[in-house]
C-alpha cells in the first residue's frame, strides 16, 4: 500500500468522539510529568506536587487587633459609662515588635498597639475609644469578654497543620500563605513544554505585511495562549510553509525537545497533506485517530509517538479551538497536575446567621457546598489577619453597612475569587484531625478533591443533617453509655469507622510544677491549685472540649477562655509558654516535644448519610482503608486493627 493510499484509508475511517478519546488516552501514561522546586516569585499558575505543612504558627504569638489596653476581663466585667472600672497602668507600653516584659495583674492594664504581643495574664483588650484618663488612672467604660480583640497564636494556622494540599493551583493568595509561614519555595509539578507549529504556504505572522492570497496565522497564538491557560509552557515554532524538508525538520525538533506537539493545518486528505506521514514516522504507536465525528472538527488527527502526544488540529480557528478544549486540553491538564475541567456558580444560601458590625460594609469569605435546596455558602473567615481562609474560600459575600447580620436562610450572591471555581468531589465538615490529611491525599491520588472545614464534631453533625456536607468527622463520647459516636447518629445516618487516637494532657517536660506527676487527675489538681498556671482549652462543640469539661468538673481555671480550634494550636500554646497545660492527641504532643499523660483512647469516625449524593463516598471509604499504614506511622490505630 502506498503512503497516499494509507492516508486516504485512515482518514475515511472516522471514529466517534468517545472512541477517539479512549484510544488517545489509552496510548498515554496520564500522570504529571515530574516535580521541581520553584521560588515564590515563580509560583503563580503552578500546581503543588506535595502537601505543605506550616513550619511555624501564624500568627506566631497572641496579638491585639486594636489600639487599646491589655486587661483581665474579670476586672472590667460590668463596666459602663455610668460605672466605669478603674485600673492602674503597668509601667510599659507594647508596640508592634515589642516583647512584653511585665505580666498584667489584677487591677492593672497595659497600653498596647494594634499587632502588639499580648502580655502574660491578660485575656482581653479594651479599645482606646472606650476608655478615658482621670487623676492618673484609667477608666474603662465598656465590658470586655475573655478573648475579645485578641488574635490568638496559631488561630490562623498552627505549626504542623496542613497549609496547602497537593494538587492546589497556586495564585497570589496561596503565594501569600506560603510567605506568611516563611516558605521561600515550593515543590510543584513541571509544566509540560508543548511545541506549537502552524503549517501552510498561505500563513503570515501577525505584524508582517499581508501578501496577496495570504492570511495571518491566528491558530498559533490562540493555541499558545490556551496552553498557558491550561498549565502548559508553549514553545512557539511559528508558521512553517508546506516545504517537506523545513516542515520535517521542525516537527522532529519539536518532538525531540518538547513533551507534546500541536500542529494546526494539514489534516485534510490531498496532495498538500505533508504532516500526516511525518507524524506517523515519529515513533510507536503513531496515529491513533484521523477523522473524528465532530462538528466542527472532523479532520482532527490524534497521535502518540514514543509516549508523547502529537496532535494536528484542523486549520479553521473555530474547529481548532473546539477540538483543543474538548479533547486535547483535558489530557494536557492531567500532565500538568491540574484537574481536567472546572465549573462555576454564584448563587448561594447562607445556612446560619452571620453577625456583622452595624455601620460597616462587611465582606465574608465563604466556601461553597451543595445542599438539598441548592448551593450553600459557609463562612470560613478567621479574622482580618488570616491568610489560610483564602485556601478554603471560593469567594465572598457582602453584608450591607445598614445591616447588623445576614439572617440564616438568606439567598445571596457570592463573588468568586476566580472565574472557574471547581466544586469539590466531597465536602467534609466536623472535627479536625491530622490523620484526615493522609486520607484526603489518597483521594487526590484518585483524581478526587475534598474540602475540609473544621466546625467541631457537633457543628459537622448539624451540617450533615441539613444536607450541606457529605462527611462529618466526629469523636463524641456519650457519658451515660461510655460509647463513642453511635449514640449521636440520627435517623438516616450511618458511621464509617475511622481510627483510634489517644487523648491526653500535655505540659512542658521541664515545668517544675508538674515534676513527678503521676496521673491526669494529679496534673489537673496541681494546675487548679496554682492561680498562675494557665491552661489552653478547646472550642465549644469539639469532642476534646467534652473530655476537658468532664475533667474540670465545673472549674474554669485561668486560660479556660483561650479556645483554639485544633490540636496543633493547643500544643503550640504550651510549647511556646503561652499556656502551661492542655489536652491534645499523642502524635501532636510528640511532634511538639511535650510531656504527655494519656487520658482516653477515643474513636475518630465519620458520620455519613445512609443515601449518599454521589459515588465519591465509596472512594473515601476505600481511601480510609488504603491510608492504614500512613495512619499507624503517624501514631493512630486504624479501626479493627487492635
Amino acid at each position: 500500500m502506498t503512503s497516499s493510499a494509507l492516508v486516504q484509508d485512515q482518514f475515511l475511517k472516522v471514529l466517534s468522539r468517545e472512541e477517539a478519546i479512549a484510544r488517545f488516552r489509552g496510548a498515554l501514561e496520564l500522570r504529571p510529568l515530574g516535580a521541581e522546586s520553584v521560588r515564590l516569585e515563580g509560583l503563580v499558575g503552578r500546581v503543588l506536587a506535595e502537601t505543605v505543612a506550616a513550619p511555624v504558627d501564624a500568627p506566631p504569638f497572641d496579638r491585639s487587633v486594636v489600639d487599646g489596653f491589655a486587661v483581665l476581663a474579670s476586672d472590667v466585667a460590668g463596666a459602663s459609662e455610668e460605672s466605669p472600672a478603674w485600673l492602674a497602668l503597668t509601667p510599659e507600653t507594647i508596640a508592634c515588635g515589642t516583647q512584653p516584659r511585665l505580666p498584667v495583674i489584677a487591677g492593672h492594664a497595659t497600653p498596647i498597639a494594634t499587632g502588639g504581643p499580648i502580655p502574660r495574664g491578660a485575656d482581653a483588650v479594651v479599645m482606646i475609644e472606650h476608655t478615658r484618663f482621670e487623676n492618673g488612672r484609667l477608666a474603662v467604660m465598656r465590658a470586655s469578654a475573655p478573648g475579645q480583640n485578641i488574635s490568638f497564636a496559631g488561630s490562623d494556622i498552627a505549626r504542623g497543620e496542613t497549609l496547602l494540599r497537593r494538587g492546589t493551583l497556586l495564585g497570589s493568595r496561596e503565594v501569600g500563605m506560603l510567605a506568611a509561614v516563611g516558605a521561600a519555595e515550593a515543590k510543584v509539578w513541571r509544566k509540560p513544554r508543548v511545541a506549537v507549529i502552524s503549517t501552510g504556504d498561505e500563513l503570515v505572522a501577525p505584524g508582517e505585511a499581508l501578501r496577496p492570497a495570504a492570511i495571518y496565522d491566528s491558530n498559533g497564538p490562540i493555541v499558545a495562549a490556551a496552553l498557558e491557560e491550561n498549565g502548559c509552557e508553549p514553545v512557539r515554532f511559528g508558521a512553517i510553509p508546506d516545504v517537506a524538508t523545513a516542515l520535517a525538520a521542525a516537527i522532529r525538533e519539536a518532538h525531540a525537545t518538547c513533551d507534546a506537539v500541536i500542529l494546526s493545518g494539514g489534516t485534510s486528505k490531498g496532495a498538500g497533506d505533508l504532516t500526516y506521514t511525518m507524524v506517523e514516522s515519529l515513533g510507536w504507536p503513531g496515529i491513533i485517530a484521523h477523522g473524528v465525528a465532530l462538528k466542527p472538527g472532523k479532520p482532527l488527527c490524534l497521535a502518540v509517538c514514543e509516549g508523547k502526544p502529537v496532535v494536528i488540529l484542523p486549520g479553521f480557528p473555530t474547529s481548532a479551538m473546539f477540538t483543543f478544549h474538548d479533547i486535547v486540553a483535558p489530557v494536557l491538564r492531567i500532565l500538568a497536575g491540574l484537574p481536567e475541567r472546572a465549573e462555576i456558580g454564584v448563587p448561594a444560601r447562607v445556612p446560619t446567621r452571620i453577625p456583622s458590625d452595624l455601620g460597616r460594609t462587611e465582606f465574608v469569605m465563604v466556601a461553597l457546598a451543595e445542599g438539598p435546596e441548592g448551593r450553600v455558602a459557609h463562612p470560613v473567615g478567621k479574622g482580618s489577619g488570616a491568610v489560610t481562609a483564602f485556601a478554603q474560600a471560593d469567594g465572598f459575600l457582602t453584608i450591607d453597612a445598614l445591616s447588623d447580620a445576614l439572617p440564616a436562610g438568606t439567598q445571596t450572591e457570592v463573588t468568586l475569587f476566580a472565574p472557574h471555581i471547581a466544586a469539590p468531589s466531597l465536602t467534609i465538615m466536623g472535627s479536625h484531625c491530622v490523620g484526615l490529611d493522609a486520607v484526603i491525599d489518597r483521594l487526590s491520588d484518585r483524581g478526587l478533591t475534598a474540602r475540609s472545614l473544621a466546625l467541631g464534631s457537633l457543628g459537622g453533625l448539624s451540617a450533615l443533617k441539613r444536607g450541606e456536607c457529605d462527611i462529618a468527622p466526629i469523636h463524641l463520647l456519650d457519658p451515660q453509655s461510655g460509647t463513642y459516636n453511635t449514640p449521636f447518629l440520627g435517623e438516616g445516618l450511618r458511621l464509617v469507622p475511622g481510627w483510634r487516637r489517644m487523648q491526653g494532657l500535655v505540659h512542658r517536660a521541664d515545668d517544675p510544677r508538674f515534676a513527678g506527676v503521676g496521673s491526669v487527675d494529679d496534673l489537673v489538681a496541681r494546675a487548679l491549685a496554682d492561680p498562675d498556671c494557665l491552661m489552653v482549652n478547646r472550642n465549644q462543640g469539639a469532642g476534646t472540649r467534652v473530655l476537658i469539661d468532664l475533667l474540670l468538673k465545673g472549674a474554669k481555671p485561668p486560660g479556660y477562655w483561650n479556645q483554639p480550634r485544633s490540636h496543633n494550636a493547643v500544643a503550640a500554646a504550651v510549647a511556646q509558654e503561652r499556656a502551661d497545660w492542655g489536652m491534645t492527641i499523642a502524635p501532636v504532643a510528640a511532634a511538639a516535644g511535650l510531656a504527655f499523660l494519656p487520658h482516653a483512647e477515643e474513636h475518630y469516625d465519620f458520620a455519613v448519610s445512609a443515601t449518599p449524593r454521589g459515588e465519591a463516598l465509596a472512594a473515601f471509604e476505600a481511601a480510609v482503608t488504603e491510608a492504614a499504614a500512613d495512619l499507624k506511622r503517624i501514631g493512630f490505630t486504624p479501626a479493627g486493627k487492635g
